[in-house]
């Protein structure tokens, strides 16, 4: 039964264009929509019968309480009014797309004055050019070694560039022209850029004409080292050409989104073809989701291109979307060109779109059987262990330390096995020092435990809390929810690995409250989620711990140099990028870097200690193999910093 304000609204809904919005009776928005009729579109929400009852409308009954509808002059209006609302409102059964942090992309910005490859998180609308993303750092840093191996654009970050006097090891091994200080033409450079662009945008074929023309003139003009860069470029792509499957479509690029559904599960996939080749695919895990699935895909739509990302001329569908005409006009002016949106019913778009299909199908099936076994192990996990219920959050502590100082301390969340980043706690040591692990351990649990009892947003008590450490650490965790009078939360000490006094080899083990002996890691696959879990405590809390002392040592050099600040000492290490430099420059330098002159000269005669660089290899004297590996390894780590 809907409510009488609804009822009422609904017989005086316009037959315009517009956006409508859902609330619940604490006036929370549920859903935002457009429509190219608010009175069909509306009305059909609440039409008895209707094809959207086994999904929606169920859910939407028992919750809405009221709504607002907002009309506009066409359609594109409403879908830009529509992404804007979802942005602000963040409506509860929008369909939203895993968050941006667990993706990465990469950045070229034709602003930039020498552009460079950069590794992002969130794409702006910034005026530069984003391409991804990539579902791992790993598959990023594949792309970024062949671009970089083969195309010849920087790879130092900001601070390096401006603090350099001398070409680096990039430049000796010539995979950087060396911008920084050679006199580099911008014209050569930018188009490296353009041609960086069109290989991360999978415009193959452009791009290899391109590339054989530049190769055959300077081959005809006796340029041949240049001709042998073209002809090195050209491998790069033939290698990644190598595993696309070239389509029947016509020569234009295009995205094919296909869909697969059980219940309220959903799975997205989204065919690339550039040029007429297939370039990739990827696939999307919807959250639980009630709707129907021509608002899945459209909201997908709005969410997959946005602002920054790369838009196709043409968008292939498997159903029909409302507004579609505005969601085209969206997505054109997006891209700077016209965006048509098809739903072919035969041919070779809709053998596309059947590939587009079934690659949703077989991500949904592995996806489902990954979580059946992720269920499988916890469920073990918690048998072994003898836990109340399924440990689905699982959080570890890990303390560290250097010889006593910088003492801290990181709590890392494992979600159905896998990290969760999102609940990562970094903490200071405050009360003791001097290398008291117990005491550490102690202060941070209690503090992390406090907050959970109190139901701060975030710091819910996980299912279960492992300490890196034995009956110890152990002992202590206990002693901590005890004084916070916590009864009910699991906790269990897990053990590294080590050798006895008479030279037996003692595996992980795991010590649970009550029990005398330990179990070894090794007698169950189950337990292993706590190794993962350990691990990866043990990996934060050391780069909390070496990014907090690295921080302390360039303090306390600077903090002692009269009349430098707080302020002015941040500027230097962000301009400068470490003491080093700082040590190196010269008074100028100083000055640009953000110090004023008196400051610079006294930082000058309290730290100018000058550093000489070792002496450059003679023309034409070879590289170490080591010296290049790690010059490459460098480049990519440059690209991953902000």
């Amino acid at each position: 039964m809907l409510p009488p304000r609804v009822t009422t609204k609904l017989d005086t809904l316009p037959a315009e264009p517009g956006v409508y919005v859902f609330r619940d009776g604490d006036r929370r928005v549920l859903y935002v929509g457009k429509a190219r009729s608010l009175r069909s579109r509306v009305r059909s929400y609440f039409t008895p019968g209707g094809s959207d009852a086994r999904y929606f409308i169920p859910e939407l009954a028992r919750t809405i309480a009221d709504f607002e509808t907002i009309v506009v002059g066409t359609e594109k209006e409403a879908a830009l009014l529509e992404n804007q609302l979802i942005k602000e409102l963040e409506p509860r059964y929008n369909v939203k797309l895993r968050d941006d942090k667990e993706y990465l992309s990469l950045r070229l910005s034709p602003k930039a004055k020498w552009p460079r490859l950069q590794v992002v998180r969130r794409p702006k609308p910034d005026g530069a050019r984003y391409f991804g993303p990539y579902h791992s750092a790993t598959s990023a840093r594949q792309t970024l070694r062949l671009v970089n191996r083969y195309f010849q654009l920087r790879t130092c970050t900001d601070a390096e560039l401006a603090s350099r006097t001398r070409p680096c090891l990039q430049y000796q091994i010539k995979r950087c022209p060396g911008p920084c200080v050679e006199g580099v033409d911008r014209a050569d450079y930018d188009e490296q850029v353009r041609l960086v662009g069109l290989f991360l945008d999978g415009r193959h074929d452009e791009l290899v004409r391109d590339l054989e023309s530049r190769m055959k003139t300077a081959a005809a003009t006796y340029e041949y080292e240049m001709a042998t860069v073209y002809r090195d470029q050209l491998r790069a792509v033939d290698h990644v050409r190598e595993d696309q499957r070239v389509s029947v479509v016509k020569n234009i690029d295009q995205d094919v989104v296909g869909i697969y559904r059980q219940g309220d599960q959903a799975e997205v996939a989204v065919l690339m073809v550039r040029e007429g080749k297939m370039v990739g695919v990827r696939t999307y895990a919807l959250p639980t989701t009630s709707l129907p699935d021509e608002e899945i895909v459209g909201s997908f739509l709005t969410e997959y291109y946005r602002e920054g990302a790369f838009v196709p001329a043409e968008v292939i569908l498997p159903i029909d979307v409302e507004a579609m005409d505005g969601l085209a006009a969206l997505l054109s002016d997006r891209r700077g060109g016209r965006v048509t949106l098809l739903v072919p019913q035969r041919g070779a778009r809709r053998k596309l779109l059947e590939m587009s299909l079934d690659n949703a199908a077989h991500a949904f099936r592995e996806k489902t059987r990954e979580r059946e076994d992720v269920e499988a192990r916890l469920g073990k996990l918690m048998t072994r262990l003898r836990l109340p219920r399924l440990p689905r959050r699982i959080e570890c502590i890990d303390v560290s330390h250097s010889g006593g100082q910088d003492t801290v301390a990181v709590i890392v969340a494992l979600q159905d096995g896998a990290p969760d980043r999102k609940r990562y706690r970094s903490f200071v040591v405050r009360t003791v020092g001097g290398g008291d692990d117990y005491g550490a351990m102690h202060e941070v649990l209690g503090r992390r435990f406090d907050r959970g009892r109190k139901g701060h947003a975030g710091w819910e008590l996980p299912d279960l809390m492992v300490v890196d450490g034995g009956k110890g650490q152990l002992n202590i965790a206990l002693s901590a929810l005890r004084d916070l009078g916590i009864e009910d939360q699991p906790v269990v000490g897990l053990a590294k690995e080590k050798e006895t006094a008479l030279g037996e080899k003692m595996v992980d083990r795991v010590y649970v409250p009550g029990a005398k002996n330990a179990i070894a890691l090794r007698e169950s696959s189950a337990l292993r989620i706590l190794a993962l879990a350990r691990d990866e405590a043990h990996r934060a809390s050391n780069a909390l711990r070496t990014k907090r002392g690295k921080k302390r040592m360039f303090k306390s050099e600077l903090d002692d140099v009269p009349g430098v600040g707080p302020r002015t000492r941040d500027k230097l290490l962000a301009a400068l990028g470490s003491l080093d430099a700082v040590r190196t420059a010269t008074e100028e330098q100083l000055v640009l870097a953000g110090a004023n002159r008196s400051s610079a000269r006294a930082i000058r005669k309290a730290l100018g200690r000058p550093i000489q660089p070792p002496p450059e290899p003679p023309s034409g004297a070879p590289i170490a193999d080591g010296d290049a590996v790690l010059a490459e390894d460098q480049a990519i780590e440059n690209a991953f910093s902000t």
